[in-house]
């Protein structure tokens, strides 16, 4: 059964305060989306895979641990999600990088997949599949399977600021997937915007309307 993991590092609310603010300019807001990433990042590797080395340092041969040759990728949700990703890399370098693109249909307002992009790869992998918000939970789990379809079997979800409604959806659909939020908000407004939340992620870190 998948876990929720909210990161209460003071760091990582320290910085998401200011991603909340209506203050916050789109310059600043991108470089608090892209440092959260990467403290968000360092959290969720931390159960990966060790092995043990020998490493030959200036004063003898010792014993080491690098990790043990897991194989990382990250996709965002476009478009939002693609400002995760470079603070992700900064970490995990060597991570391919997928993408997922989904649009709202204006009848049924489903999210339907309309791009994905995934390395050759997939079921050899790891995914951390990110997007700022889980509002919802639509995008979620239709990105999560879309990733399924393609042969992934390791995925966990990793956003800033999640309302408990996205939550318990991801948990219905995707209950093997792991889900790693900064911050669990109080609800869904009746414009399925979360409260207190943050706004528009996209239109925040893009500067669009």
């Amino acid at each position: 059964m998948g876990k929720v993991y909210v990161f209460d590092h003071p760091l990582i609310q320290h910085k998401l305060t200011y991603i909340r603010d209506v203050r916050t300019g789109t310059k600043e807001f991108r470089e608090l989306i892209d440092e959260v990433a990467t403290l968000m990042a360092f959290e969720i590797t931390r159960d990966l895979p060790l092995k043990e080395v020998d490493v030959e340092t200036p004063v003898q041969k010792a014993k080491s641990s690098v990790i043990a040759g897991k194989k990382l990728g990250v996709v965002p949700i476009l478009r939002a999600g693609l400002g995760m990703v470079d603070g992700i890399l900064k970490l995990i370098p060597a991570a391919k990088v997928g993408h997922v693109g989904l649009y709202r249909d204006p009848e049924t307002l489903k999210p339907v997949e309309y791009y994905v992009k995934l390395p050759t790869d997939v079921e050899e992998r790891d995914f951390i599949v990110v997007d700022p918000m889980l509002a919802t939970g639509g995008s979620a789990v239709e990105a999560l399977n879309s990733l399924k379809k393609r042969g992934a079997k390791n995925i966990r979800f990793m956003c800033l600021i999640a309302a408990p409604e996205g939550v318990e959806e991801v948990k219905k659909y995707h209950p093997d997937v792991d889900i790693y939020i900064a911050a669990l908000d109080e609800k869904l407004n009746e414009k399925g915007y979360i409260v207190p939340g943050l706004g528009d992620a996209g239109d925040r870190m893009f500067g669009t309307k």
